[in-house]
């Protein structure tokens, strides 16, 4: 089974960094594709970013593009959001989520929640000031 733990959480002032970590462990030899989701109390849950398993494709919600970046270490089993220039409304409880294992191997990560099967406990991310 595969498990993933969030860290790096935390309050932060506006325009402030934060860097999220997601690690996984268990069936981690096949590598999938993750993404990262995020809700704000009272909101529905949304998409933030998503990685492919070998890292080659990425994609970012329009909201958080030139501000956020993932990258991952597979050697680390690691994938990390960094958010830049953070703004109140990026307040949010931040999840990682690792896709099925359709997209693994593949260049491309899928924008849907649906297609993430196994996901994480969550960080608390609080912008402000």
């Amino acid at each position: 089974q595969l498990k993933l733990v969030e860290s790096g959480g935390g309050l932060v002032s506006p325009g402030g960094s934060l860097e999220l970590a997601c690690a996984a462990s268990g069936f981690t030899s096949d590598y999938r594709a993750i993404g990262w989701f995020r809700q704000a109390p009272g909101k529905e849950r949304e998409r933030v970013s998503c990685i492919s398993s070998r890292g080659d494709f990425i994609d970012y919600a329009e909201s958080v593009k030139g501000r956020f970046t993932i990258s991952r270490d597979n050697a680390e089993n690691t994938v990390k959001l960094l958010l830049n220039n953070l703004k109140p409304e990026d307040t949010a409880v931040y999840y990682c989520a690792a896709a099925n294992d359709y997209f693994s191997g593949s260049s491309t990560c899928p924008r849907e929640s649906l297609a993430y099967v196994h996901w994480g406990q969550g960080t608390q991310v609080t912008v402000s000031a």
